[in-house]
This record gives C-alpha cells, structure tokens and sequence, in this order.
C-alpha cells in the first residue's frame, strides 16, 4: 500500500528533525541560518513549520543546506 501526504510529511519532518540532532542544531540556530542565506525565519516560525510537518519543498532544502548536510538518502 502507498504511503499517504500525511506519511509523506510525517516522514520529512522526522528527516529534518534528526540532522539537526546530528548537528546539534536548535530551531533558534536554524531560524539565524536561513536569514544569513537570505530566508527570513523566526525561531517560532521554523518550529511552526517543522511540528506542522507540512512544509514546502523549497524550506525542507534550504533548511538541510542550512544544517550543512550534503547528502540526502531516502531508504
């Protein structure tokens, strides 16, 4: 059985969440990061979007830039 878009977004949430585990990485931390790359976030909106999980395809890229990872595996 196919995964369901709540699956899907589930999925990249728990992805995001655990590289900034990796990289010791605070929603406050992440939220700077974006800024300096010219991505305006608070540390209230970059929470808002990782706990919704629903978050646009150009945040879930620009926020693993952010964090430094340069390779994304999906298995």
């Amino acid at each position: 059985m196919a995964a369901t878009s709540d699956e899907w977004a589930d999925k990249a949430k728990r992805h995001l969440k655990a590289e900034m585990v990796r990289a010791g990485m605070k929603n406050a931390d992440l939220a700077r990061k974006l800024s300096e790359m010219g991505l305006p976030e608070t540390e209230t909106g970059v929470q808002a979007k990782i706990n919704r999980g629903g978050f646009p395809a150009w945040f879930f890229l620009a926020a693993l830039q952010a964090i430094g990872v340069t390779t994304l595996r999906l298995d």
